[in-house]
Protein backbone atom coordinates (compact mmCIF):
# COMPACT_ATOMS: atom_id res chain seq x y z
CA UNK A 1 0.00 0.00 0.00
CA UNK A 2 2.74 2.48 0.86
CA UNK A 3 4.41 1.76 -2.49
CA UNK A 4 1.24 2.71 -4.35
CA UNK A 5 0.73 5.77 -2.17
CA UNK A 6 4.10 7.14 -3.32
CA UNK A 7 2.98 6.87 -6.95
CA UNK A 8 0.02 9.17 -6.32
CA UNK A 9 0.67 12.86 -6.83
CA UNK A 10 0.15 15.34 -4.01
CA UNK A 11 -2.89 16.76 -5.85
CA UNK A 12 -4.43 13.27 -6.10
CA UNK A 13 -3.76 12.65 -2.40
CA UNK A 14 -5.53 15.86 -1.52
CA UNK A 15 -8.51 14.88 -3.71
CA UNK A 16 -8.64 11.48 -2.00
CA UNK A 17 -8.55 13.13 1.44
CA UNK A 18 -11.34 15.55 0.53
CA UNK A 19 -13.51 12.81 -0.97
CA UNK A 20 -13.00 10.56 2.06
CA UNK A 21 -13.89 13.42 4.41
CA UNK A 22 -17.00 14.22 2.37
CA UNK A 23 -18.11 10.59 2.43
CA UNK A 24 -17.58 10.31 6.20
CA UNK A 25 -19.32 13.62 6.87
CA UNK A 26 -22.33 12.63 4.75
CA UNK A 27 -22.50 9.25 6.44
CA UNK A 28 -22.33 10.75 9.94
CA UNK A 29 -25.08 13.26 9.06
CA UNK A 30 -27.31 10.44 7.85
CA UNK A 31 -26.63 8.47 11.03
CA UNK A 32 -27.44 11.50 13.16
CA UNK A 33 -30.75 12.00 11.38
CA UNK A 34 -31.98 8.46 12.02
CA UNK A 35 -34.97 8.15 14.29
CA UNK A 36 -34.39 5.15 16.52
CA UNK A 37 -36.87 3.79 18.96
CA UNK A 38 -35.71 3.50 22.53
CA UNK A 39 -35.46 -0.12 23.52
CA UNK A 40 -36.19 -0.86 27.14
CA UNK A 41 -35.22 -4.26 28.40
CA UNK A 42 -37.82 -5.43 30.85
CA UNK A 43 -36.11 -8.59 32.02
CA UNK A 44 -32.34 -8.28 32.03
CA UNK A 45 -31.93 -11.61 33.77
CA UNK A 46 -33.09 -13.79 30.85
CA UNK A 47 -31.41 -12.19 27.84
CA UNK A 48 -29.57 -15.33 26.76
CA UNK A 49 -30.73 -18.84 26.30
CA UNK A 50 -32.67 -20.58 29.01
CA UNK A 51 -30.55 -23.19 30.73
CA UNK A 52 -32.22 -26.45 31.56
CA UNK A 53 -31.34 -28.87 34.32
CA UNK A 54 -29.93 -31.41 31.89
CA UNK A 55 -32.10 -34.18 33.25
CA UNK A 56 -34.81 -33.99 30.59
CA UNK A 57 -34.07 -33.76 26.86
CA UNK A 58 -35.35 -30.94 24.69
CA UNK A 59 -38.21 -32.43 22.71
CA UNK A 60 -37.48 -30.49 19.50
CA UNK A 61 -33.68 -30.75 19.52
CA UNK A 62 -33.35 -33.67 17.10
CA UNK A 63 -35.75 -32.13 14.59
CA UNK A 64 -33.89 -28.77 14.65
CA UNK A 65 -30.52 -30.49 14.25
CA UNK A 66 -31.73 -32.57 11.31
CA UNK A 67 -33.39 -29.54 9.70
CA UNK A 68 -30.03 -27.72 9.69
CA UNK A 69 -27.93 -30.68 8.52
CA UNK A 70 -27.20 -30.71 4.78
CA UNK A 71 -26.50 -34.47 4.62
CA UNK A 72 -28.51 -36.92 6.67
CA UNK A 73 -30.21 -40.27 6.53
CA UNK A 74 -33.04 -41.68 8.64
CA UNK A 75 -31.29 -41.58 12.03
CA UNK A 76 -27.90 -39.90 11.54
CA UNK A 77 -26.23 -36.76 10.31
CA UNK A 78 -23.69 -37.71 7.64
CA UNK A 79 -20.34 -35.91 7.90
CA UNK A 80 -16.84 -36.36 6.56
CA UNK A 81 -14.31 -37.94 8.86
CA UNK A 82 -10.75 -36.66 9.26
CA UNK A 83 -10.72 -34.45 6.19
CA UNK A 84 -8.59 -31.81 7.88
Amino acid sequence: MSYLWHQVSEEEREEIRKEAKRILDDFSKKLASLKLKDVVLQDKENLGRIEGSGTTPDSGFKERMFANAPNKNKDAILAEKKKW
